[in-house]
């Protein structure tokens, strides 16, 4: 109860739609009360004693109390419809937001499509509960209590016999709704686990052809699939069995009303018209009651598609702002990394890191697979926070300054190139407000790109397709440098992805690096050695730890770990060639 409560409170700023739903719900089940009321009149005013006035009159207002059930129900419908609309609305809108505050490290434990299945199928769920349950529930609570002081009124004897199970029947939706609650937290994991697979296999559907994996991805899917089915039809055995026993415990009531109220008929002590007027109250009444305990099942399923976006939104980012964060000036010194340590959860990654790189020069970092460099760059925009140490900025914290302040400082070039499915343009300008066409073009020039573009079927208008996929690894590389150069960064943070490519873009390339570098303080993962000789500072890393540094020269006099690297390398280029 107490997370469907809070999903209520997202009903609040509609309390006047609500309350507009539910007078047309009382207007609508009314109605209803009104129209099986008019049955006594019909067998005893019309069959019985053949009044005429009533055959002129009683299908008028029967007329009547349809049109106003009907425009009331419509009423009803709209309003509470509309509230289920903004709710669902408001939430996706602030799941996303939420996902956007949160940590790199939430985003390496949790898959895309378990995200996307959040904003999409469960809140689609919620929609349900908020929209269509409540929508129904108050019509029909409203219908039901209508026609109970109808069958109350007319004979109360047998209303009691009539209800005699309703006891019984709320057990059953207690004892059915625990159990779908259990089930739909399954199904929406299934439904999670479907999405991942889709998103991993399409957005890798390269990898998948060129294995000729296409059957095992087909059996595998099935399998998934297979797995929801049997999930969803435990689900659906669960609502036939509830509505079943409902449908029984229902012909028992009825049952017992026909054999007593029968009796009195025969005896003379109710009338024909009393009869059939509790009757067909009766079993309108049943409709709405059996509706109602389908409802319980439906909000368990919402429950549990409730507690799933509420964990996703109760999650707290790791690396958070300082409630007094100040704004980072323009770097005019140097970066210093400070007895900087970091641990991914159990894994020691990083340990006692030292070292400053001056303005406006080059700092590189080499070392094998998994030494850390990555993760050591990765703390200057503040993606991770260290677990010990402190990173500084002309003498400040970078934790106590603002995180856009510190990111508009910093232009990231990464290995893995993230394009995304719009226009070249918006591509180069991505992240900004703003820029004019000329300084877009400009950008692209600097990184040589422009010629590439132009050649495009719609020069800087053409979609590129996801993740840039309609563009070589070259092309998508100078587009993202293009980016940074745009940006305009005071600092440059630079993972090269020049090994994968032919030497004509592996050049091109290189020279947009050597553009996005120019006047910048750089910080640059280096895979081909070569590429950093000219460098000031060359750190290497191995295990998480500062090995040596220096410059090329320095470090190659010195006969340790860049000299073996650097040799290493240039047998292997030699034996290539």
């Amino acid at each position: 109860m107490e997370v469907y409560k809070r999903l209520l409170t997202y009903t609040r700023p509609y309390i006047a739609t609500i309350v507009l739903s539910l007078l047309c719900a009382a207007v609508a089940g009314g109605s209803t009360g009104l129209s099986a009321s008019l049955v006594k009149k019909v067998v005893d005013g019309i069959f019985v004693e053949k009044d005429q006035t009533m055959l002129v009159y009683i299908p008028l207002i029967v007329l009547v109390l349809i049109t106003i059930k009907g425009l009331a129900s419509y009423g009803q419908d709209y309003s509470i419809e509309y509230v289920g609309q903004k709710v669902v609305l408001h939430l996706r809108d602030e799941i996303y937001r939420h996902i956007q505050t949160l940590s790199l490290k939430f985003f390496s434990h949790t898959q895309s499509g378990t995200l996307v299945s959040r904003i999409t199928n469960d809140v689609n769920l919620l929609q349900t509960a908020v929209a269509t349950v409540i929508a129904d529930a108050i019509r029909s609570v409203v219908t039901a209590l209508a026609l109970l002081v109808v069958v109350f009124y007319h004979h109360w004897k047998l209303a009691i016999i009539s209800l005699v199970i309703l006891p019984l029947a709320v057990a059953l939706v207690a004892y059915f709704g625990r159990k779908i609650k259990k089930n739909s937290h399954t199904l929406q994991v299934k439904m999670a686990d479907i999405n991942n697979l889709l998103y991993e296999k399409i957005s890798g559907i390269r990898i998948v052809k060129a294995f000729s994996a296409e059957q095992i991805e087909i059996e595998r899917f099935f399998h998934v699939l297979q797995d929801y089915f049997q999930t969803s039809l435990y689900a659906v055995r669960i609502r036939a069995v509830n509505s079943s026993l409902s449908e029984i415990l229902g012909g028992v009531g009825i049952a017992g009303v026909i054999w007593y109220g029968g009796y009195e008929v025969t005896q003379g002590i109710t009338t024909p018209g009393t009869f059939a007027t509790f009757i067909t109250a009766l079993l309108m009444l049943y409709e709405p009651l059996k509706r109602i305990s389908k409802f319980n099942l439906k909000i368990q399923q919402a429950v549990a598609a409730a507690e799933r976006v509420f964990a996703v939104l109760d999650m707290q980012p790791d690396v958070i702002e300082a409630p007094d964060a100040i704004e980072l000036l323009p770097i005019k010194d140097c970066i210093t990394y400070k007895d900087v340590s970091f641990q991914y959860d159990d894994e020691v990654i990083l340990h006692n890191i030292n070292f400053t790189a001056a303005v406006g020069h080059v700092t590189a970092f080499v070392g094998l697979s998994g030494a850390g460099k990555t993760t050591l760059l990765s703390l200057l925009p503040r993606f991770y926070d260290p677990t010990a140490g402190d990173i500084f900025i002309d003498g400040t914290n970078i934790r106590e300054v603002t995180f856009a302040s510190l990111r508009k400082q910093i232009g990231i070039v990464t290995q893995d190139v993230i394009l995304f499915n719009d226009t070249v343009a918006n591509n180069i300008a991505y992240g900004a407000k703003y820029y004019s066409e000329e300084e877009i073009i400009q950008a692209a020039k600097v990184a040589n790109a422009h010629e590439f573009i132009e050649n495009l079927p719609e020069g800087y208008q053409t979609v590129i397709g996801e993740h840039g996929m309609r563009l070589s690894g070259g092309q998508r590389q100078r587009l993202a440098i293009a980016r940074a150069i745009l940006k305009n960064p005071p600092i440059i943070i630079l993972d090269e992805a020049t090994s994968s490519l032919d030497s004509e873009s592996e050049r091109l390339v290189q020279i947009a690096i050597a553009n996005l570098m120019q006047d910048r303080t750089t910080l640059v993962i280096a895979h081909r050695l070569s590429t950093i000789k000219k460098a000031e500072n060359i750190i290497v890393l191995d295990c998480g730890r500062i090995f040596e540094s220096g410059t090329h020269q320095e470090l190659l006099s010195q006969g340790g770990v860049y000299t073996r690297l650097y040799e290493t390398q240039m047998l292997s280029n030699n034996e290539d060639a």
